[in-house]
């Protein structure tokens, strides 16, 4: 059908202040901006009805799984502004002709420096020094004794191997580590950025830092279970910038309060934010990141950009970039907006 001239509806599911989100869509013409009256899932299952566009949840809090996709028979395109797709029923609105776009690679150099910064401030107990020495204490004889060390030369497991993971090779092997990688399949050793694959659990056994970027799906979920992390080596350093979930959070606390490990970085967690009686909370040994490994401006910066172009767009009938489940490129209205 020919498009009509009425305005495209696009639905903010993003946690992030309405006036924000306006900010990005400023000056688009024939765009409805709305929200969901309030934040729950009924709220959505309304709202969804007479959405073209929909701008999900990135912190999974609010989803979009096969009822809201039934409901929303006018949804064309699904814009996300994370990479993880995990709050989104994927096959449901692919089956549904659905394009789904992300902003894929994007944000990889923010989060792959975050990783190797949160594995140097593990190593050296910086957050641990800076406390002490605030405090009124001056800590520079305990710090060898409570397990400090330097990363160069170390060996480096690197689960999951995109452009995060790929990215994460290239900066530790910058500073001298020997870096090996599992994922589904291995890469060209063109592609390696001098990585060597390697099965999982040999992997584990053999990483002095291991550094997790995954995607959340039904195969990942729990996968860095007690059984795999029980094989690090004594002393290894964990750092998680995948999503909660891939990580069992319990065993993990367990290996570090008995000395096992020597700690652990983590962006993600199951439930966002983080509950205060959490137990991953209690141990200094643990640094503690607010989903925040792409929050640097470079890198919001081009993933808002590729938002604002993909949704201005679709709805003047312009390829989107970053199609991610094998849809065409070209946004067909499915229906006029109410």
């Amino acid at each position: 059908m020919a498009d009509s001239p009425d305005p495209w509806v696009v639905l903010s599911l993003a946690p992030a202040p309405p006036e924000r989100v306006r900010g990005w869509f400023a000056g688009i013409d024939r765009l409805d901006l709305r929200f969901p009256a309030e934040r729950t899932r009924a709220a959505v299952h309304v709202a969804i009805e007479d959405a073209d566009i929909v701008i999900p949840d990135w912190s999974s809090a609010l989803r979009v799984a096969r009822p809201e996709v039934e409901a929303a028979g006018r949804l064309a395109f699904v814009m996300s502004a994370s990479v993880g797709l995990d709050s989104l029923d994927v096959p449901a609105l692919t089956e549904a002709g659905v394009v789904i776009a992300n902003p894929a690679g994007l944000n990889a150099q923010s989060v792959a420096e975050w990783c190797l910064a949160a594995a140097f401030a593990v190593a050296r107990a910086l957050v641990w020094v800076d406390r002490e020495v605030r405090a009124g204490a001056w800590p520079q004889l305990e710090l060898p004794e409570r397990g400090t060390a330097e990363l160069g030369g170390r060996r480096v497991g690197v689960v999951g191997f995109g452009a995060v993971g790929g990215r994460v090779a290239r900066l530790f092997t910058a500073i001298g580590c020997e870096v090996r990688y599992w994922s589904r399949r291995p890469r060209p050793a063109e592609e390696g950025n001098g990585a060597i694959w390697s099965d999982l659990d040999t992997l584990i056994a053999g990483s002095e830092v291991l550094v997790v970027n995954l995607a959340l799906t039904d195969e990942t979920r729990g996968l860095l279970d007690a059984r795999r992390l029980a094989l690090l080596p004594a002393g290894a350093i964990l750092v998680d910038a995948s999503r909660g979930g891939i990580v069992d959070l319990d065993a993990l606390i367990q290996l570090i309060d008995a000395g096992r490990l020597r700690g652990a970085a983590l962006d993600v967690f199951a439930t966002e934010p983080l509950p205060m009686d959490a137990p991953v909370r209690r141990s200094d040994r643990i640094l503690l990141s607010s989903h925040a490994a792409a929050a640097t401006a470079e890198s919001v910066g081009r993933i808002f950009a590729l938002v604002r172009s993909n949704v201005a767009g679709a709805i003047a009938g312009e390829s989107v970039a970053s199609v991610v489940n094998g849809l065409g490129p070209i946004i067909v209205r499915r229906g006029v907006a109410r």
